[in-house]
């Protein structure tokens, strides 16, 4: 009796995005936009304001509905008074279904990755799917 290959673990180093865009909280949400690099993560990634502190995101939906739907200047909002703080990362080493799971759990959409409590990429559930499941499928 042959049993089945154990499919082969995907973490979430697997499938995050190394590139991102971390910038000041201080920053207003119009100068954060000319800035990303990275529109298609969809957030952008706050810095700590001193080493005690924690990063912060800002997710575009965000922008939408708190700028954007309140008809507010986007040269006068600050960054910091629309983001999430603070911001609960994952572990790079993480199973994709763990991962799955806790945004699940918390309702989020997607996280900073972080090793040693540096960041290290951002996740989201759009690369769970695409790039973990669809390369367990054998699609990648």
């Amino acid at each position: 009796m042959k049993l089945p290959t154990p499919k082969k673990m995907i973490r979430v180093r697997d499938v995050m995005r190394k590139d991102f865009d971390i910038m000041d909280g201080m920053m207003t949400v119009a100068d954060a936009l000319r800035e990303m690099k990275y529109p298609d993560n969809k957030a952008i990634i706050i810095h700590k304001r001193h080493p005690d502190d924690e990063y912060g995101l800002l997710l575009l939906t965000d922008v939408a509905r708190k700028v954007l739907a309140r008809d507010r200047a986007p040269e006068r909002v600050n960054i910091y008074e629309i983001m999430a703080k603070p911001v609960a990362p994952v572990d790079p080493d993480m199973d994709i279904r763990y991962c799955a799971r806790l945004f699940e759990t918390y309702n989020l959409t997607r996280t900073i990755v972080a090793k040693n409590g540096e960041v290290v990429g951002i996740v989201a559930f759009t690369d769970l799917v695409l790039r973990g499941m669809r390369y367990q499928l054998g699609q990648a």
